[in-house]
């Protein structure tokens, strides 16, 4: 039997390469961090929650007999790409990254770039008045602080409140159409869409409605 992989997941794409792997007899340990409720269907064993840093996740591996490792996480996810080098390094495993392509600019995009949310938190009220916010619920106090515009805040869960003085809370987990995030922005009348540059095709419809409305982009660039 192939050795034991982990992957670690949370994205389209982690779900993707758990579904091959199991489909050609490996035995797949998906791991998520669980801040959502609802979680994707997945075979093999589903772990939920950190490891403890890389130490921990190194002890993880270990104790778990794991042979290779794939990091599958969101462009975004710094922290744990970052131990599993460390952890991967210190036990001699070999590790794998799948990385999402980054969006191309295109004619007719106006794009600009913010190092950080908090950066990105600054610059929009400058930009725009009806704002769509894609960043994920992590990064919304940062925009909440500077207040100001209406922000359309799109989550896949119910946050409950929110901190900011004008905003509506629109729900959905994707991938969105074209028209849908045409449609969105119309109702709208999103003058500024603020999103990471996460890139892949899965969340990339709104770049494109973007575009074909003439709304200017605000990203927040990924990790280094």
């Amino acid at each position: 039997m192939p050795g034991k992989v982990l992957i670690l997941g949370g994205t389209g794409e982690a779900v993707l390469e758990a579904r091959r792997l199991a489909a050609a007899g490996v035995p797949v340990v998906t791991s998520l961090a669980g801040r959502l409720a609802t979680q994707p269907d997945l075979p093999g064993v589903v772990r939920i929650g950190g490891f403890g840093g890389a130490r921990g996740l190194a002890d993880f591996l270990a104790a778990e007999g794991i042979v290779r490792v794939i990091d599958a996480t969101h462009p975004f996810a710094a922290a744990i790409s970052r131990h599993a080098r460390a952890a991967c390094a210190a036990l001699g495993l070999p590790l794998e990254r799948i990385e999402r392509p980054v969006w191309p600019k295109r004619p007719g995009d106006h794009w600009h770039w913010a190092d950080d949310p908090a950066m990105a938190a600054r610059m929009a009220p400058r930009l725009g008045r009806r704002i769509l916010l894609t960043t994920g619920a992590g990064s919304l106090a940062v925009f909440a602080r500077w207040g100001g515009p209406l922000y359309v805040v799109r989550l896949i869960e119910d946050p409950g409140r929110l901190p900011f003085h004008d905003y509506r809370i629109v729900l959905g987990r994707g991938p969105f159409s074209l028209a849908a995030e045409m449609a969105l922005m119309a109702d709208f009348a999103i003058d500024l869409l603020v999103t990471k540059a996460s890139g892949g095709a899965a969340t990339e419809a709104k770049i494109a409605a973007a575009r074909r409305l003439g709304v200017p982009v605000l990203l927040v660039r990924r990790p280094a």
